[in-house]
């Protein structure tokens, strides 16, 4: 995708910051989280943004309006959203169902998204606007577990971003939230599927930890950047694979070649094992299964595993293969209880190596929510490397660009030098895939835009 050539100025106006509380009183009680919420790796507030364009029979409607209302409705049937997370007995963390409420902004940006054009997919300069840190919010202790900013642009559409304490749900249960909200918004009196607590069924007396155990290296400077695959650049990395590797799908193909390119650019020690690690939602795993509109964080992280020597010089297709063989074996178990789950994620000790992480964000459904304005023109997280170790993490989001293109926007997040190290790989096995030179703009998206004038 051809980075913007224009620069792009805006002001972004904010009312003060509220709290919405639940429409009606709702249980005053502490809830305990599950072992698979009350863990290290989730201890982080994750931004998501959604953003619509205008819709001519919405157009006396002010999105922020029946947002806000919608809000405190759901919040009755999700009312621990509206507590605080505070820790008990040994540590264990748990919600004070307090009633105190999310905190909500309502913001006005003098830009219409045909300027912002395919800008849309973070990184983005002035995201701080448009999800503003409201001071004394961030922390994960006693602080509101969500954060809404709904930002009116000049055009009639609107931008939606919202912060979460991922220690409350994941990204299928946000999207259960955010459907739920959907669905009062265009007038529904409650959400089609309830949500459920029960953090219990994924807990367990077994003392082993399930923290993705990781070393914490010296701090550098780090830059974030997006690559956006086509369903043609897709399909061209397709020639790579060999004809018994067929079958893999278009995740196990980007993961491959991510993994590969970014062992290439660290220029890490031959020896040093480097797993690729991916987030997998095991709601479908479960035997006996969880129960419809449990919201808790039900995550697995398989890992597939090789030395750095290995690949970055043998083909593609080894890469490829390791991910296709954890992944087949992970899918075919059934988890009957928190210590399956523990498991799966046990399997490999991350202490001292460098790993990386990728979750596939293509499936859940952000672009899917109305809240009656159609369907979202971007839904997704902000940024990558959104981690309690800067770097550790990609996102795949779908996308559809301004030229009708359809493909997968990938979040990346590398220090510096190595980041360009890691597209000059990218292009490289672009250009091998369709012999012939591949524009390198055609897939990295240069958001160098200045920052917003500060109200």
């Amino acid at each position: 995708m051809a980075a913007i050539d224009t620069p792009l100025t805006f002001t972004v106006r904010r009312r003060a910051p509220e709290l919405i509380v639940p429409a009606k009183p709702t249980p005053r009680e502490l809830k305990p989280l599950s072992d698979i919420d009350d863990q290290e790796a989730l201890l982080i507030q994750m931004p998501v943004i959604l953003v619509y364009r205008s819709n001519p029979k919405m157009r006396s409607k002010n999105p922020a309006s029946v947002i806000r209302e919608a809000l405190a409705k759901l919040l009755v049937f999700y009312y621990p959203f509206a507590g605080r997370l505070k820790a008990g007995p040994e540590g264990k963390l748990m919600v004070d169902c307090s009633a105190e409420g999310v905190l909500f902004i309502e913001a006005e940006a003098d830009v219409t998204l045909s300027q912002i054009g395919d800008a849309l997919p973070p990184p983005s300069p002035f995201m701080e606007e448009l999800l503003y840190d409201v001071p004394g919010s961030s922390g994960i202790l006693y602080s509101p577990l969500l954060l809404i900013q709904v930002t009116r642009l000049l055009c009639g559409g609107f931008i939606f971003a919202i912060r979460f304490n991922h220690t409350m749900t994941d990204g299928a249960g946000l999207v259960q939230f955010l459907s739920g909200l959907d669905e009062i918004a265009r007038g529904a009196k409650s959400p089609s599927t309830l949500p459920v607590w029960q953090r219990e069924l994924l807990c367990s007396s077994d003392p082993l930890p399930i923290t993705l155990t990781l070393t914490k290296g010296t701090p550098v400077d780090m830059v974030h950047k997006s690559l956006f695959f086509t369903t043609t650049e897709i399909s061209a990395l397709r020639k790579l694979v060999p004809v018994h590797l067929q079958s893999c799908t278009t995740f196990e193909v980007l993961t491959a070649c991510l993994w590969r390119c970014r062992t290439i650019a660290l220029q890490t020690n031959p020896e040093d094992e480097m797993p690729i690690i991916w987030t997998f939602n095991a709601r479908k795993m479960f035997n006996p299964p969880l129960p419809v509109g449990y919201y808790g964080n039900v995550l697995a992280f398989p890992a597939a595993i090789s030395t750095a020597r290995d690949l970055c010089n043998k083909p593609f297709a080894h890469a490829l293969e390791l991910v296709m063989k954890t992944k087949s074996v992970v899918t075919k178990e059934n988890i009957r209880s928190v210590s399956d789950l523990k498991a799966i994620n046990g399997r490999y000790n991350y202490a001292g190596i460098r790993p990386y992480l990728v979750s596939d964000l293509t499936r859940l459904g952000f672009d899917e929510i109305d809240f009656g304005w159609g369907k979202a023109a971007y839904g997704g997280v902000c940024k990558g490397g959104v981690a309690a170790i800067p770097g550790l993490s990609s996102f795949y989001i779908p996308y559809t660009n301004n030229k009708g293109e359809s493909g997968i926007v990938i979040l990346i997040c590398l220090p510096n030098g190595v980041m360009d190290r890691f597209v000059k790989e990218i292009n490289n096995m672009l250009v091998q895939a369709k012999d012939n030179e591949v524009l390198l703009e055609h897939v990295l998206l240069e958001h160098e835009l200045p920052a917003l004038s500060k109200l």
